[in-house]
C-alpha cells in the first residue's frame, strides 16, 4: 500500500509539539466534555495493523512515522493489558479471493506468507487477541463486534495505521455500531501530515473525540487493576 510521496512528519523530537498542535486545530470540533466521559472500564484499546509491513524501513510501504508513535501505542498497551482490559490487535491479510478492490487499487496485497506480514515484537500482542481482516474497516466480515459486546464494551481507543485508511475507516465504522471512539493523535500514523490532518478533522467533527495518548493515561492510573 504505497504511492503518496512518504513524509516523517513525527519524529522523536517532534511529535509532542506537531500532535498537541493537529490537536488545537481540531479544537472547534473538539468537545471537552466528551474526553470526560471516557471510562476504561468500558472500553477497549484497538491496535491496527502495527505490522512490519508498515514498520519496517525495508518494506515498500514503510510509514516513516510509526518509529515515534510506538512509545504511545506501547503505554496503552501496557496500562489496559494490568488492568485486565480488552485489547485487540489486528492484522490486515489479502487473498486473491478476498481482497476485493485492495487488489486493483494497490500495487501489492499482504500475505501471510510475507514476513513482513507479522505484527511488530516490539508491542506485547500476547497481552490481547489478534484479528484478522481483509479491508480498511476492522469490523467488516470480523468477529470485533460480537468481541466487543460479549465484554459490554461502549467504548473505543483507536491507534495504529494507516491514520486515514484502516484507522479513520474503523472509527466511522465503530460510530455507526454505536460505540464511542476516541481517536489517538500521536498513536497513530500514515504517509503524510495532510493525510493525518485530514482525517483528524474529519473524524472530530462527525465520528471520534481526537485525543493525545497522556490525555487517556491518568484515567487509566485511576481504574483499579484486574477489573473484566
Amino acid at each position: 500500500m504505497g504511492r503518496a510521496k512518504k513524509e516523517s512528519y513525527f519524529t522523536p523530537q517532534t511529535i509532542l509539539e506537531k500532535s498537541q498542535r493537529m490537536l488545537l486545530d481540531c479544537a472547534p470540533a473538539r468537545r471537552l466534555e466528551r474526553l470526560e466521559q471516557y471510562d476504561p472500564r468500558r472500553s477497549a484499546l484497538l491496535v491496527l495493523d502495527m505490522q512490519e509491513y508498515f514498520l519496517h524501513p525495508s518494506s515498500h510501504a514503510w510509514v516513516p512515522s510509526t518509529g515515534p508513535i510506538l512509545s504511545g501505542v506501547q503505554s496503552l498497551v501496557s496500562a489496559y493489558a494490568a488492568r485486565g482490559l480488552p485489547i485487540v490487535f489486528s492484522r490486515h491479510l489479502n487473498t486473491p479471493q478476498d481482497a476485493g478492490r485492495m487488489s486493483t487499487w494497490w500495487r501489492s496485497m499482504i500475505a501471510e506468507e510475507d514476513e513482513l506480514s507479522r505484527l511488530t515484537p516490539a508491542l506485547d500482542t500476547g497481552a490481547g487477541i489478534t484479528l484478522v481482516k481483509t479491508q480498511y474497516d476492522a469490523f467488516f466480515h470480523t468477529a470485533l463486534e460480537a468481541l466487543l459486546q460479549a465484554r459490554q464494551v461502549t467504548q473505543v481507543v483507536i491507534c495504529g495505521v494507516m491514520t486515514h485508511l484502516c484507522c479513520e475507516t474503523t472509527a466511522r465504522s465503530a460510530f455507526m455500531r454505536g460505540f464511542e471512539v476516541f481517536f489517538t493523535v500521536d498513536g497513530t500514523a500514515t504517509y503524510t501530515e495532510a493525510y493525518h490532518r485530514a482525517a483528524l478533522l474529519n473524524l472530530a467533527h462527525g465520528f471520534a473525540t481526537p485525543v493525545l495518548v497522556s490525555e487517556l493515561l491518568p484515567a487509566l492510573d485511576e481504574t483499579s487493576h484486574g477489573h473484566s
